[in-house]
């Protein structure tokens, strides 16, 4: 076959957003270019890729096999790319940071004063629940993550660079807020409001209640940190929350943190990448940025929203 490496990045695309007006978005090309090329990859290949329905492109069997070694085949040349950037030390290029929920209320600003100190590094963002950035690291979809607890597979280094305390919500008008201490076998009459099951929070907070023996009624459970604030805000149910997502809502009296038995829970923020992987120099350059300066960043940004 005489296929390209451009047509390797249009079929992944055009297979990550099934549409090929988004994947021409993604790659900065205009759908015709996106369509014709997927259209020399079949005839490349010989087989159909994928199936038409409307503007929705869906992978064939054969294109779901085809997906596998073309992202095989991407990673390597990303791989030999940052290599070769090493030896040039060249601190440029394209970055994609994955990061879950909760650090999307700090990481923007920060990658803002990274950007400004690395202007010719083009930095990409991409928010995912922390198993599949374990999932996005393994296929090179990400180069470095910003979490909590990393995830188990694959393999990765992970650096704390800063606290991360989690701390019982609940309304301005709940009991809780006007107590001057909630001894945690309180919290056994309380309706939660958690996190889906593979989140960091919510096993952060199933360990806080097993370790209390305190069994809650769980009345919602919701895949974001803006849902379970208002739902909180709306006395609705209490929940167990990372400090950081709820700094703006706590400092204007919409949302409070009573002071309970065993919390805040002392969790770290990690900066994590794959084990084996050789960082690119771009790669590189934020990792030590983070480490650097992540800690200052959140505690100047949590004292500014406090004042």
């Amino acid at each position: 076959m005489q296929i390209t490496f451009r047509q390797l990045r249009v079929v992944s695309e055009v297979a990550r957003y099934s549409s090929v007006i988004r994947a021409a978005e993604a790659l900065h090309l205009t759908a015709p270019a996106v369509s014709l090329q997927i259209k020399e990859a079949e005839r490349q290949v010989g087989l159909t890729l994928f199936d038409r329905a409307g503007r929705r492109m869906t992978l064939t069997t054969t294109g779901e096999y085809f997906l596998v070694y073309a992202r095989r085949l991407l990673a390597t040349l990303k791989d030999a790319e940052d290599m070769m950037a090493r030896f040039k030390r060249l601190e440029s290029g394209r970055l994609t940071i994955g990061m879950v929920g909760a650090a999307s209320y700090f990481l923007p600003q920060l990658l803002a004063k990274f950007h400004a100190e690395h202007p010719a590094v083009d930095v990409r963002l991409r928010l995912a629940s922390r198993e599949k950035l374990g999932v996005m690291m393994q296929g090179n979809d990400v180069d470095l993550c910003i979490m909590g607890r990393p995830p188990q597979d694959p393999p990765t280094r992970a650096e704390p660079f800063a606290s991360h305390p989690h701390v019982l919500v609940v309304s301005p008008q709940h009991r809780f807020a006007r107590a001057e201490a909630v001894p945690a076998v309180a919290l056994a009459n309380e309706p939660f409001i958690v996190r889906e099951p593979d989140s960091g929070t919510r096993e952060a907070l199933q360990k806080y209640l097993d370790a209390h023996r305190i069994q809650p009624t769980f009345v919602m459970e919701m895949p974001s940190n803006e849902a379970i604030k208002q739902a909180v805000m709306a006395g609705m149910g209490v929940s167990l929350l990372s400090l950081h997502t709820i700094a703006l809502e706590w400092s204007n009296g919409l949302i409070a943190v009573p002071h309970v038995e065993g919390l805040p829970l002392e969790r770290r923020w990690n900066v994590v990448n794959i084990a084996a992987k050789q960082l690119s120099p771009a790669a590189e350059a934020f990792r030590y940025f983070v480490l650097e300066h992540g800690e200052s960043h959140l505690a100047a940004m949590m004292s500014h929203d406090a004042s």
